[in-house]
């Protein structure tokens, strides 16, 4: 079984930078796509970033240039780094994993990421 654990959130000033690991175990991790959503109160979850076991990564729009996703297979480990964060990027950072399927299976338990103004 697929397990993520998330770590690198906490508390920063607007302006500042944070990187995010999910260490994943349980299957080959070179063949899984992985990902991190983030939940803000509120709101619904939201796609932020993937890196696909092909070798490709995928950013959302608005946070290009701010965020980027890496992933060490040797390490069996996604990032999430983060650069100039701002207040409403305050959330629930939820790393991701699936395998031959377009529903991403297996979630992290999340980390908290609050930017202060």
């Amino acid at each position: 079984q697929v397990q993520l654990v998330e770590s690198g959130g906490g508390l920063v000033q607007a302006g500042g930078s944070l990187r995010l690991s999910c260490a994943f175990s349980g299957r080959t991790f070179a063949r899984y796509d992985m990902g991190w959503f983030r939940q803000a109160p509120g709101k619904e979850r939201e796609f932020v970033a993937a890196f696909y076991w092909y070798d490709t990564a995928d950013i959302a729009d608005f946070m290009k240039g701010r965020f980027t996703i890496s992933r060490d297979n040797a390490k069996n480990t996604v990032y999430l780094q983060m650069n100039s964060l701002k207040p409403e990027d305050t959330a629930v950072y939820y790393c991701t994993a699936r395998a031959g399927s377009s529903n991403w299976n297996y979630w992290g338990q999340g980390t908290q990421v609050t930017v202060s103004s």
